[in-house]
């Protein structure tokens, strides 16, 4: 994903299981391999890890523009 993955959307590289396709090889993102799971990101299991995810998807994604209205 040369443009990154959209936010709010689901790695494209994780399988079934939660886990990470790419996990090992030259073409995971950096940002992957930067990630380290912590007991205050991850909570007590995954779904409160999730959550945190969306948390910081939500705080990081590029904020929209209001659409622009054209004079007639």
């Amino acid at each position: 994903m040369p443009d990154g993955k959209p936010a709010g959307e689901r790695c494209p590289h994780l399988t079934g299981d939660h886990r990470c396709a790419l996990f090992g090889s030259p073409e995971r993102p950096s940002v992957c391999g930067s990630l380290r799971p912590e007991p205050s990101m991850c909570g007590d299991g995954a779904r409160a890890a999730f959550v945190t995810l969306r948390r910081l998807e939500r705080a990081t994604a590029p904020r929209r523009s209001p659409p622009r209205i054209s004079p007639a």
